[in-house]
């Protein structure tokens, strides 16, 4: 067998290289370790390119510019589309991922160029040549976006995530199947650079997996903006007019909904497919995503011993950049230490704080910042609650932001044992506010001890002084 033959040998490949598999081989190779990274597409992933940096990137100057207007003495402000687009641009670097693949090479870890199949225990093939991992595989490959059986829908070939924020052209009319996160997000960004959105939503309200003041507070922006928002309707067939002619969406009980592009964004799909997992055994949920355990072992294979783990989006437990890059950092440093014959240390290879920890910006105008549980979560889950509610405005720094602000804040309070469990914050700026929720919740810090975290004067934090106060402290 030539040297060309020979199989590649790593301790450690991962495969997927987007922000959370980039940060499972980082952190994997500071542990001492060699480290691949197996990447079929553009290194940085959908984060990067399709979905979090573009989307915020297209967001940030209407929230500029509009937070502009709500000032007394800054009112002229407006929105340039081609500048929006351009920024855009910058941001994913037309899509050139040089930027990261220099990263790569400047901290030493190897890019393998391909689609990487798992053939047997701590093996696999990527582009049909042959790679061992000495010590682990990472799966880290996420989600791809959910197409629902549809009649028509596929062949009207619909806009994803994907083509929505890297378009160069801003449609006419824009239909909108779904009512999460992007649709919303996106929804306002085309209705602001130029579109007619229409949203089409089978669920009562928006943001389903909020609060129900959230979902109602951004669907009456959306709708001021000049959003239609349809919720209670369902797409029963799609039509398209030729290959890129109009889009026709036809809904339960006759009514119609025609647009020049159609906007999926009803969900994502586990990236499981070609993987090879059948070979080594791993166990699937329900829904499709790896099963694996506290330490991001997937479950279920034909050797015993942890050797493939599952990181971020792939896994389900929490569909959330920010929650598989956790997740991923603490499944580096466990590879690492067992890599090293040492007893890894609980507090940093078993992200526990998943549950009730994960929080959640929606980055639309208003902004939805949410930790912890809902209301209604917390009910399901048998907890002897106390929620408080209070107007935003309740902050004297609200009244610095805009003029006549508008919001709301809520805490969920598990009242057996004094802390908070769940916080959500509606209006301009909250993004930043969720933080110290999230500490609060994850360090189950007591109410009694939160109280003396004194707020600065005059800020938007003083509305945590005014819920603790209404709640009584």
């Amino acid at each position: 067998m030539s040297s060309e033959q020979q199989p590649l040998e790593f301790d450690v490949v991962v495969i997927g290289a987007g922000p959370v598999g980039e940060n499972a081989a980082d952190r994997a190779h500071k542990a001492g370790l060699t480290v691949a990274i197996v990447e079929k597409h553009l290194v940085g992933g959908e984060c990067s390119f399709y979905a979090c940096s573009p989307s915020k990137a297209l967001l940030r100057p209407i929230h500029a510019t509009r937070a502009s207007q709500r000032v007394q003495g800054s009112e002229g402000a407006h929105l340039d589309a081609q500048g929006v687009l351009d920024r855009r641009d910058a941001w994913i670097n037309k899509l050139d991922d040089s930027g990261q693949v220099g990263w790569l090479d400047h901290v030493g870890i190897t890019l393998l160029r391909g689609e990487g199949v798992l053939t047997g225990t701590r093996t696999l093939e990527v582009d049909g040549r042959e790679v061992v991992a000495r010590q682990a595989v990472i799966l880290a490959t996420g989600t791809t976006p959910a197409i629902p059986p549809i009649p028509g829908l596929r062949d009207a070939k619909p806009w994803t995530n994907r083509e929505a924020t890297t378009t160069r052209r801003i449609p006419e009319r824009l239909a909108v199947l779904g009512g999460g996160v992007v649709a919303c997000e996106l929804a306002q960004v085309f209705q602001a650079l130029g579109s007619a959105v229409t949203i089409v939503e089978q669920a009562p309200g928006l943001l389903g997996r909020n609060e129900e003041f959230a979902g109602t507070a951004v669907k009456e922006a959306l709708e001021r903006d000049g959003v239609d928002v349809r919720t209670d309707t369902k797409a029963v067939e799609v039509s398209r007019l030729g290959p890129t002619g109009e889009v026709t969406v036809h809904l339960e009980g006759g009514a119609t909904v025609v647009a020049d592009e159609l906007l999926v964004a009803v969900g994502r799909t586990p990236a499981t497919k070609g993987l090879g997992l059948e070979a080594v055994g791993a166990e699937l949920t329900d829904a499709g995503y790896v099963s694996v355990t506290d330490q991001m072992e997937v479950k279920g294979l034909d050797d015993q011993s942890p050797w493939l783990y599952a990181v971020g989006d792939v896994n389900g437990l929490a569909l959330l950049t920010h929650m598989g890059k956790y997740q991923a950092r603490a499944c580096g440093d466990l590879v690492g230490a067992r890599a090293a014959h040492r007893e890894p240390e609980p507090g940093k290879t078993t992200p526990w704080a998943g549950d009730l920890g994960s929080p959640q910006v929606v980055f639309t105008d208003p902004e939805v910042a949410a930790a912890g549980l809902t209301e209604a979560q917390a009910r399901e889950r048998g907890l002897n609650i106390r929620v408080v509610d209070l107007p935003m405005d309740k902050a004297s720094g609200s009244g610095l932001q805009a003029e006549g602000y508008q919001g709301q804040a809520r805490i969920v309070v598990d009242e057996d044992a004094g802390v908070l469990v769940g916080a959500t914050f509606v209006g301009q700026d909250v993004a930043d506010l969720i933080h110290p929720a999230t500490i609060a919740i994850v360090g189950k810090i007591p109410l009694t001890t939160l109280w003396h975290a004194v707020p600065s004067y005059p800020t938007m934090s003083e509305i945590w002084l005014r819920l603790l106060e209404e709640y009584g402290l």
